[in-house]
């Protein structure tokens, strides 16, 4: 008889070869990682192969790797700019969901359900899936674009109020309002908020200090097992609050973003977070009861599509009613047209009176069905038909360094690193170029350059670079999220490497001086006081005073900067200290007798 430990493992055998052998199809078909995962599942679930029966519990295990990816998203939103999308988030997000339900609703009532079964049913169909249109975004890094940023908002915003209808579903399933009044209810609105609060409040006082001292024991298996635990402590805090596990991952997340530790965290967490969200949407495939589809197929496609064609329309009609184009109304209408995970929990609560559990078996079929539609809409919305049938274009590989003891690695070679390497080559001091721009690299070998395609924040490509000898890392891309990663991972594994860096402006210059470095140039500083001096000797100040001018200027602007420095991430603090330095340099220019006599000196304007 096998032990539980062999059927743990024959299970995840299975999960792997699964993955394995039917996802890379579908990449390679252009049909993306989400529809490989879930046609997999189907494959291994209960209704074709059954090698893997217990398709709920798998489901939610693979919760987690939703609970990884919100962390993950939370991280890249900082507190400040949470609050810049709170319109959408709360303006687009009601109006959306209330046309969305309103919809179904109406159409669940006019084919016979009461109207309380009706609205639960709507509301649940309008859910959209989390991390299925997250990580459709992710692959085309659209997250950014304006329709990535309303599809966050949306997302957030359902996943907000899934959490109320939750606790409401149970209650008008069992008549507890009936019988008990709002008490249940109410007893559940204080809970939660006090779980609510009591994280957002402990998050701000201990993760920092916890995160400083786990990498105190420069242990990277202690600092990843701190960051797991932090997402699943708060994950379960919202959890027995009866609020969205998600959600707590999430704000854990947004509490860490200012938090030099980000960077690490997001490089530890990402390997879990990829394969325990392959996990879950291959749970999604092995829930969809495929024997209706065989027994009733035209109720089931009838009810997909139904279900698709009624969403795409209230996302369009919502879209268009908040302000925004036709364009960006048809991206949403795609990409948020399926139904979502929280469908499968509010239908199966529903399922104890409101609902028939045949027909709730029905609805999570349709969910899924719509799930496995929403990649290929998206493929063919982006990319057009023939996009499906074109051959694809391979991704280029990596190069590998050739390590010719180089004295300096400049990673980036754009227009900043180019100049650098011109002075460098004139000097003939051997040096090695890491670009991950494959566009680039390719036009930068054609002028006869060294240039090597390659991310310099992978460990593996620095060493190849030969970053183990290398006397000097100079970090000239542009991007402060990728600057800051090459930052902490040559930190960590080449600690001799002297860290010169390009700044792209006063945030990301304090972000460099809090990972330790110390060598920063901002890129606009140095031309922009070269361009002052040269409009002030355009005004008729002698050329000497006006470079003295100058020189004034950059010492208090270095001290300015250290001075925000230590208020960062209090924006109130830093709007004081920056005020401040505005008056100071009116005061300093005026106390020196030179600069004041030769601004009184410059000629009116003439009429």
């Amino acid at each position: 008889m096998p032990s539980l430990a062999s059927g743990l493992l024959l299970n995840v055998l299975i999960f792997l070869a699964a993955a394995v052998l039917i996802v890379p199809v579908f990449k390679r078909l252009g049909l993306g990682e989400v529809l490989g995962y879930l046609a997999a599942g189907v494959v291994i679930g209960p209704s074709v192969l059954a090698l893997v029966p217990d398709a709920q519990g798998v489901l939610q295990f693979s919760q987690v790797g939703i609970v990884l990816l919100l962390f993950v998203i939370g991280l890249e939103l900082k507190p400040s700019r949470l609050r810049v999308m709170r319109k959408a988030v709360f303006g687009f997000g009601s109006l959306q969901v209330s046309v969305t339900t309103l919809l179904l609703a109406l159409t669940a009532w006019w084919l016979g359900l009461s109207p309380a079964a009706a609205i639960v049913v709507g509301f649940s169909l309008g859910l959209c899936s989390t991390p299925l249109v997250l990580h459709l975004l992710g692959e085309r890094k659209e997250l950014q674009t304006r329709h990535g940023r309303h599809a966050f908002a949306l997302l957030l915003f359902q996943d907000l109020a899934a959490i109320p209808v939750l606790a409401v579903v149970p209650l008008l399933a069992a008549d507890a309002l009936m019988t008990n009044g709002a008490a249940p209810l109410l007893r559940e609105v204080i809970l939660a908020a006090g779980a609510f609060a009591g994280l957002i409040v402990g998050g701000r006082f201990l993760l920092r200090p916890l995160f400083h001292y786990a990498a105190a024991t420069r242990s990277r298996e202690v600092f990843a097992g701190t960051a797991l635990l932090v997402v699943i402590g708060a994950a379960l805090l919202m959890e027995l609050a009866g609020l969205s596990m998600a959600l707590g991952a999430f704000i854990a997340g947004v509490l860490l973003a200012d938090s030099e530790y980000r960077h690490n965290i997001e490089a530890d967490i990402e390997p879990y977070r990829g394969l325990l969200l392959g996990l879950f949407f291959m749970a999604v495939g092995m829930m969809a009861e495929i024997g209706l589809l065989a027994e009733i197929p035209l109720v089931v496609l009838g009810l997909t599509l139904g279900l698709v064609l009624l969403k795409a329309l209230s996302l369009l009609i919502a879209t268009r009613l908040y302000g925004g184009s036709w364009k960006e109304a048809t991206n949403l209408a795609v990409l948020l047209s399926q139904g979502g995970e929280f469908g499968f929990v509010l239908l199966s609560a529903a399922a104890a009176a409101l609902l028939d559990q045949a027909l709730v078996s029905l609805l999570i079929l349709v969910i899924s069905l719509s799930m496995v539609v929403t990649p290929l809409l998206f493929q063919l919305h982006v990319h057009g038909l023939r996009r499906l049938y074109a051959p694809t274009r391979a991704k280029p590989t990596y190069d590998s360094p050739r390590d010719e003891s180089p004295q300096i690695i400049i990673a980036g070679f754009g227009r900043f690193g180019q100049i650098m390497g011109r002075a460098l080559q004139g000097l003939k001091i051997p040096y090695t170029v890491l670009d991950i721009n494959a566009e680039q690299v390719e036009v930068v070998r054609r002028y006869g350059n060294k240039v090597y395609y390659g991310d310099a924040s992978r460990i593996d490509l620095l060493k190849a670079a030969g970053a183990d000898k290398a006397r000097v890392l100079v970090i000239a891309v542009g991007d402060p999220e990728a600057s800051m990663r090459i930052v902490e991972q040559a930190r960590r594994q080449f600690p001799h490497l002297k860290l010169y860096a390009r700044a792209r402006n006063r945030y990301h210059a304090h972000l460099l001086m809090r990972a330790g470095v110390t060598h920063i140039v901002r890129e606009l500083l140095p031309a922009s006081l070269e361009l002052t001096r040269d409009a002030l000797i355009g005004l008729g100040i002698p050329p000497d005073q006006a470079q003295h001018t100058i020189d004034t200027f950059r010492p208090h602007d270095e001290e300015a900067l250290m001075r925000q420095l230590e208020v960062f991430g209090n924006e109130k603090k830093q709007i004081q200290t920056i005020q401040e330095a505005a008056r100071e340099l009116e005061a300093l220019y005026e106390a020196d007798e030179d600069i004041a006599t030769r601004v009184e000196e410059i000629p009116p304007r003439p009429h």
